[in-house]
């Protein structure tokens, strides 16, 4: 889906048979006496690429928080599978392992190797025994383009190859979604592009994917539908075409001015 062109992309999204497989319903999120999310609506259909995007502090992190549960939120509600999120730390384990989550700064274990981060999740929570474990690691780390990297500890890979480790250890939990929180923040320039490398070829797999990013030739390039934050709240969502060349508003056109982006 994601090599389709713009229009092909909107008219796939409205004519999805499907229910999404994720909506937001009016989602509040306070922190003391600050709104970080102000009745934010949206939804994301399977194998879709759905790009949050806008200025530092604008809510998209902490909506991505709320989605697995990390925070919770404090109006409105989030469903996930056509069912809202459970409140219970129990049945908020069972959902959440249906939900892959790479983080800024990876969250690896030090004192693992690449194939041991990998195969650790499906040993200790899906109770996969140790060889199908680090067969299925090791399998995962081929795809991110680490195979020779399993016996490493992260300490000894770039920025690069650890966000790639941690992708690969959230596939092994063969989530049905995966959250990216600015996957590549972290990273040299140098390296990125091995992410990204690497999220694409999951966009291309038909892998669901929400992903808070400045990388807007990413966006552009890869997603099917972009949503806009500022200040807590959604001013704008539509296909990339939409929003990189026909912004419907002025807050969006003055956030995309301001960014070195290649289109």
């Amino acid at each position: 889906m994601s090599g389709m062109e713009p229009n092909a992309r909107d008219q796939a999204r409205k004519s999805a048979a499907e229910p999404p497989v994720v909506v937001y319903e009016g989602v509040v999120k306070r922190f003391g006496d600050f709104t970080a999310l102000n009745g934010v609506s949206a939804s994301v259909n399977r194998g879709e690429v759905v790009c949050l995007i806008g200025p530092s502090g604008s809510g998209k992190s902490t909506l991505l928080r709320c989605t697995n549960m990390l925070e919770t939120v404090d109006g409105g509600r989030v469903l996930f599978d056509d069912a809202p999120l459970p409140t219970t730390e129990s049945e908020a384990r069972r959902v959440r392992r249906r939900m892959g989550m790479v983080f800024q700064n990876f969250e690896l274990f030090p004192h693992m190797t690449a194939l041991e981060n990998v195969s650790v999740g499906p040993q200790t929570v899906l109770g996969a025994s140790a060889r199908s474990a680090r067969d299925r690691a090791q399998a995962l780390l081929d795809k991110v383009g680490l195979s020779e990297k399993a016996d490493s500890y992260p300490n000894t890979l770039s920025g690069g190859q650890q966000q790639r480790v941690a992708i690969a250890r959230a596939l092994a939990m063969d989530p049905e979604v995966m959250l990216f929180d600015e996957p590549t923040s972290a990273l040299d320039p140098e390296t990125i592009g091995e992410v990204l490398n690497v999220m694409k070829q999951l966009a291309e797999e038909g892998m669901t994917m929400i992903v808070v990013t400045h990388e807007m030739a990413f966006a552009r390039r890869v997603g099917n539908w972009v949503i806009v934050f500022d200040h807590g709240r959604v001013i704008e969502q539509g296909p990339p075409a939409q929003i990189f060349e026909r912004p419907h508003e002025e807050r969006t056109r003055e956030f995309l001015s301001h960014l070195a982006w290649s289109g």
